[in-house]
């Protein structure tokens, strides 16, 4: 026989369970392991953020002392637009070939008026080229010595732009061509490309390219600057935005 079971009188829950086991936390040593490594990258990219900010604010701070500066030596100076006049103009020769009517002959004297307006600014004109056009066609162009031009001072330039070239004309520009031969004047272009430099003091500017266009100058025909009462009138220049 069996052995007996124990008589159980009221609930039986099984043997007790134990407790669970602490868990062991364990320490790397100083100086090893992820923490380290951790550690570093965290210094690294703060380290660049605070790169980074230092040269943007450097860039700021000189980009608003620049502006303050810049802003300064405006009030100071006050700079004024240089003026062009074409105060004078004669036309000795302007015709084309009878076989050719697109070889033209033609001699130009201009004289210019250059007006420095500024007190405290002075001008360097490097390079100056004068171009003559005819119904929107060069015919001619001459370059001018570099000079120096000081505070409050109109300078006069006096070019002659002769020679032959070839130029073709459109319809309307022929048909102006033959009004200007009748009447004996003629309606001719100038412009002129600088490049020029200005001087503050002792600090001298880059280099720049302004343009100047002289349009509309009618021209009389003839040594004497006049035709059938006919006289040149001076026209002042405009910049070339163009």
């Amino acid at each position: 026989m069996g052995t007996k079971q124990p008589y159980l009188n009221g609930a039986y829950y099984g043997p007790s369970i134990p407790p669970p086991a602490k868990a062991h936390r364990s320490y790397d040593s100083p100086g090893f392991g992820c923490c380290c490594f951790s550690c570093l990258g965290s210094c690294l990219r703060c380290c660049g953020c605070c790169i980074l900010s230092l040269i943007c604010n450097i860039l700021i701070a000189i980009a608003v002392i620049l502006a303050i500066t810049g802003f300064i030596l405006w009030l100071i100076f006050r700079p004024n637009a240089v003026k062009f006049y074409v105060a004078d103009a004669n036309l000795n020769r302007f015709s084309f070939d009878s076989n050719n009517n697109s070889n033209l002959h033609y001699s130009l004297d201009l004289n210019f008026t250059i007006r420095n307006p500024n007190q405290r600014v002075g001008v360097y004109y490097d390079e100056i080229s004068v171009s003559g056009y005819y119904g929107d066609q060069r015919f001619g162009s001459v370059n001018v010595s570099s000079f120096y031009q000081g505070h409050k001072n109109t300078t006069v330039v006096l070019r002659k732009i002769e020679g032959q070239n070839l130029v073709v004309l459109g319809d309307g520009a022929r048909t102006d061509l033959k009004e200007d031969e009748k009447s004996g004047v003629y309606r001719i272009d100038a412009k002129l490309r600088l490049s020029v430099r200005f001087k503050f003091w002792v600090i001298k500017s880059w280099k720049l390219k302004p343009k100047i266009k002289c349009d509309d100058l009618k021209i009389p025909l003839g040594s004497s600057n006049s035709t059938g009462g006919f006289k040149f009138q001076p026209v002042k220049c405009d910049f070339d935005l163009s």
